[in-house]
């Protein structure tokens, strides 16, 4: 054998054996970091399921904040319709107390203001 040949065998060789070595340290770590690759995917999966369950709670929650903000709304609409019909009826029965105290009676003070009570309901 030629010293080309030689060198070229111990090319080889140790081509081989940077591959071989190659392969082996890939496979060992393709058995090592697999359960952890799965686990991974397993949590990546839940968190994916978990983040849809919330978005559509959220949404949910949203729809229904909506409609509480209508019926406080609603609420409000109602309120302001009461607050001036009181005052509307405010404004009656004090004119209505100012007319029974500007009439002048003469006699029992409880039959007087009788008459006036009665007149002013129409009785």
């Amino acid at each position: 054998m030629s010293a080309g040949w030689k060198v070229g065998a111990l090319a080889l060789a140790c081509l081989l054996l940077v591959a071989a070595g190659a392969g082996l340290g890939a496979w060992l770590a393709a058995g090592h970091y697999r359960p952890q690759l799965d686990a991974a995917n397993d949590a990546k999966g839940q968190c994916v399921a978990a983040r849809g369950n919330l978005e559509e709670l959220a949404k949910e929650q949203g729809a229904q904040l909506g409609e509480l903000v209508k019926q406080a709304e609603q609420r409000q609409t109602k309120a302001d319709q009461a607050v001036a019909e009181s005052k509307r009826q405010a404004g009656e029965h004090y004119a209505a107390a100012q007319r029974l105290q500007q009439e002048r009676a003469e006699g029992d003070p409880a039959a007087v203001v009788e008459a006036l009570i009665d007149k002013e309901l129409g009785l």
